[in-house]
């Protein structure tokens, strides 16, 4: 194998794997983030069509979530 095409394959096989990658990545999140206002929704909501406001949850799961324990 030539040098040259050695060095092409390697880069198509790294841009092609990183590419892929990133798209699981994308992926991935997208659906951590859906579950997780899933969750936040269904606990606001306790099984009502609204949720009771000015109970700060958002704030207080930021706190506790970012808090070293």
């Amino acid at each position: 194998m030539q040098f040259l095409l050695l060095l092409e394959n390697i880069k198509s096989t790294h841009v092609h794997l990183h590419d892929a990658a990133a798209k699981a990545v994308n992926k991935m999140l997208t659906i951590r983030n859906w579950l997780i206002g899933f969750y936040i929704v269904e606990y606001e909501q306790n099984g009502e069509d609204r949720a009771q406001y000015g109970e700060k949850l958002l704030y207080t799961l930021a706190k506790e979530l970012t808090s070293e324990k």
